[in-house]
């Protein structure tokens, strides 16, 4: 907290999540003879990646940002979040709190790539990353 604070920055937790838009099948109870029929709009084909940004800093209201990216299973669409879904979205972080960023990030592989890397290490001036320390099976 203390860098944050000292640079008057933004402490910063991101995270991401992929929910799948097929809707799930699943048994029911129902009447003896009467098969519950379950109605889903829509061909629910497809996944979502989004990305979220919860965003503290002391005195002010928090804010929340996200970025989200449907895949529909065409062959030209990325299956998921590649390393520039999360590099834009920190740009647009900086633009829109107007400071520096202290991130918290867990370590998914993709947040360890080299151009990630080189992306924080060019933009040091604004943007400290911590990476959360890996967790072990119990």
């Amino acid at each position: 907290m203390s860098i944050a604070a000292a640079g008057d920055g933004w402490i910063v937790f991101e995270d991401e999540a992929g929910p799948s838009l097929t809707p799930p099948r699943a048994r029911s109870c129902g009447r003896r003879g009467c098969t519950p029929v379950v109605r889903v709009r829509g061909r629910g084909s497809g996944r979502l990646s989004v990305a979220g940004m919860t965003c503290y800093k002391p005195g002010v209201r928090s804010r929340l940002l996200s970025s989200v990216r449907e895949c529909t299973g065409r062959k030209d669409q990325p299956k998921g979040l590649g390393w520039r879904d999360f590099r834009d979205p920190l740009i647009r972080a900086r633009i829109r709190l107007g400071g520096p960023i202290v991130l918290i990030w867990d370590n998914v592989r993709l947040h360890l790539t080299k151009s990630l890397r080189e992306f924080i290490e060019a933009n040091a001036d604004w943007l400290t990353v911590f990476h959360l320390p890996r967790t072990r099976p119990t």
